[in-house]
Order: C-alpha cells, then sequence, then structure tokens
C-alpha cells in the first residue's frame, strides 16, 4: 500500500511508502492520505498523528510522471484543505518539496533531520502551489521569506529551516521519526480539551482583527472551563509543584 497507518499507543503515524518514486503523490496515494487522516480524526484514541515518508525521504511533491491527480473538495494531495481537530506533526527527512512541501506544511509542527532540503521545485516546471503552499508559508516563515521561497523555487536546507521557523526541532537524519514520536507522546500527556480548544481558537483568529480573535479565545476557553478548575485543584494539592512531575492525563 502507499499510505501506511499505524498507531502506537495515542499516537499515529501515517507514512508516505512510495520510495521508488521519492514518496511522489499519485492520485491513489491521494486518497489513500485522505482514508488515513480521516480515520485519524474519527479514532478517540488516536490524540496526536505523525505525517513522515519511508526511506529517508519525506515528499518529492506530486507524481508528474503518473499525473493522474484530481482536484477533490480537500485539494489536489488528498488532505491539504482537510480540517483535523487534533494536533499533527511531520517527521522529515531528505526532500520536501513541491507538494512535499505543502503537506509538511499542513502539519502543526515539523521536526526536521539535518539532511532535509524544503522548497517550491515546483517552481521550474511552472506548476502552481495549489495545495495551501501560498497561504500556510507566510504565517510561519513570513511575507519576505515565503515570497524568497515561492518566486526563485530555490532549496532550503534544513538549519536554515530551522533558523527561520520552518522546522522547529533539528535532529540526526534517521531520528526524525523519533523525536517527533517523543513530541507527539508529551503533547497526548496533557489534557486534551483545553489543549485542543486553544488550538481551534488559535487557527480560528488567523487573519481576524484582534478583537475579534480574542472573543474567539474567550468563548472556546468557557466551554473548556472544567478542566481549567480541576486541573487548578491538582497543582493546589501538590502535583506539579516545584517541577514535580505531572501524571498524564
Amino acid at each position: 500500500m502507499a499510505v501506511r497507518y499505524e498507531r502506537f499507543g495515542s499516537v499515529t503515524v501515517v507514512t508516505i511508502d512510495r520510495p521508488e518514486r521519492r514518496n511522489a503523490i499519485d492520485r491513489a496515494t491521494a486518497q489513500g492520505l485522505y482514508r488515513a487522516w480521516r480515520d485519524f480524526d474519527a479514532d478517540s484514541a488516536a490524540r496526536v498523528g505523525i505525517l513522515t515518508g519511508a526511506g529517508g525521504v519525506f515528499c518529492a511533491g506530486a507524481d508528474l510522471v503518473a499525473f493522474d491527480l484530481e482536484e477533490t473538495v480537500e485539494g489536489w494531495l488528498g488532505i491539504c484543505r482537510l480540517a483535523v481537530s487534533k494536533p499533527t506533526i511531520a517527521a522529515v527527512a531528505g526532500p520536501c518539496v513541491a507538494g512535499g512541501l505543502e503537506l509538511a506544511l499542513w502539519c502543526d509542527l515539523r521536526v526536521a533531520a539535518t539532511d532535509a532540503v524544503f522548497g517550491c521545485f515546483e517552481r521550474r516546471f511552472g506548476v502552481p502551489l495549489a495545495d495551501g503552499g501560498t497561504q500556510r508559508l507566510p504565517h510561519i516563515v513570513g511575507l519576505s521569506r515565503a515570497l524568497d521561497m515561492i518566486l526563485t523555487g530555490r532549496p532550503v536546507p534544513a538549519e536554515e529551516a530551522f533558523r527561520i521557523g520552518l522546522a522547529d526541532r533539528l535532529v540526526p537524519p534517521g531520528e526524525e521519526l523519533a523525536e517527533a514520536r517523543r513530541l507527539a507522546e508529551a503533547i497526548a500527556s496533557f489534557p486534551q480539551d483545553t489543549m485542543r480548544s486553544d488550538r481551534k481558537a488559535l487557527f480560528a483568529g488567523l487573519g481576524r482583527p484582534l478583537r475579534e480573535g480574542l472573543a474567539v479565545e474567550a468563548e472556546l476557553g468557557r466551554q473548556v472551563v472544567a478542566t481549567a478548575i480541576a486541573g487548578a485543584a491538582r497543582f493546589a494539592s501538590g502535583e506539579g509543584r516545584s517541577g514535580a512531575e505531572i501524571l498524564p492525563a
């Protein structure tokens, strides 16, 4: 299968498994990605999802040899217009370019190996960024850096990606998935409803005037205040004081 779906406790790992094509996305792979992330969102036991690629390559973008992709309501690559309710992490090694970059941008966080290379390589072939790249990249790296990447199509090495905020963690090659799993397990250990509410508020407030964003934050916060009260009681009873370990939620 071109897409593997595995769950390890509360962490789901979705792997693009076409290393012979540098994990390029054809129609079947796009459909597999959609099914995998739809299943992840519906699985109450899955708290955090990781997207990665097999064979030391994240994804080289659309498969321009097969060239059989079709636009769906969720985008050309299967998921880039899909909204999931839980955190996602990209574990990136090797090429993360063209549509592969857009898949990594779809994720909330990106753990990159030092051999990772990012870039809008579709520029050189006249293929547009049609799966969220023009919208997500400026939010992550800023307008000027996004324009530099989009207009030039130049390769961005992992160290630069980390410096500009495109990568959130940088690790030696071969350790990206393990680090992503450690990060995912840490996120999965927190009380989930408030964490998801804060994530939802962040995305809902993007592009809105501050007053509107604050109103969204306040309303979503009211919906999970019971968890805050319970958390305050845990703190008052001594849990987590002076750096003590906090038990998983």
